[in-house]
């Protein structure tokens, strides 16, 4: 597989699909001290538990940052930086806008336009919510439409776009 060395490579796939652990592993064959930006809010103590059990899985080689939304605001240069992950991300700036599916998407492409100028490896981690079941509220398929419409922008936009299922990759673009 050819990694670009600079530019968006973007991770997608279900849940579970041992998503995370590629790219954790991609950004470690690319830097010894890669950075891991986590765009989940605390939200619950269930959710404590899962942000604990990521940042188990990483070693003293990893900066972990936190940041919710402004990942294009952060000082890097020259680094590879693994963003885990775009749903979580998205669900900051949905509830921030009141839900506002139009709102929440531009803010989200402006991000992604920004980091696409550096001069870092950005890892790009997402789910694919329209594989799964129909959401059942108004809500939810304003968020799966959401998340549907910004996976295929951060996929235009990247260098390298793969696919996991059941823990192998699949390269579909690059």
């Amino acid at each position: 597989m050819v990694i670009p060395d600079k530019g968006i490579i973007f991770i997608t796939g279900g849940a579970r699909s041992g998503k995370s652990r590629y790219a954790q592993q991609l950004a470690l064959q690319l830097s010894n001290n890669p950075i891991y930006v986590a765009t989940a809010r605390h939200w619950d103590d269930d959710f404590e538990k899962r942000i604990q059990r990521h940042q188990a899985e990483r070693d003293e080689r990893w900066t972990s940052i936190e940041e919710e939304k402004h990942i294009s605001q952060l000082p890097f240069s020259d680094n590879v930086v693994v963003m885990d992950c775009v749903t979580l991300w998205l669900t900051n700036f949905f509830t921030d806008t009141k839900y506002d599916v139009d709102a929440s998407l531009q803010q989200g492409k402006s991000e992604i336009d920004q980091l696409n100028t550096t001069n870092n490896t950005y890892i790009i981690i997402s789910n694919e919510l329209g594989m799964g079941m129909h959401a059942e509220t108004e809500i939810g398929r304003k968020f799966t439409d959401l998340q549907g419409w910004m996976n295929q922008y951060i996929a235009q936009k990247a260098g390298k776009v793969v696919f996991m299922v059941s823990g192998i990759p699949m390269e579909i673009k690059g």
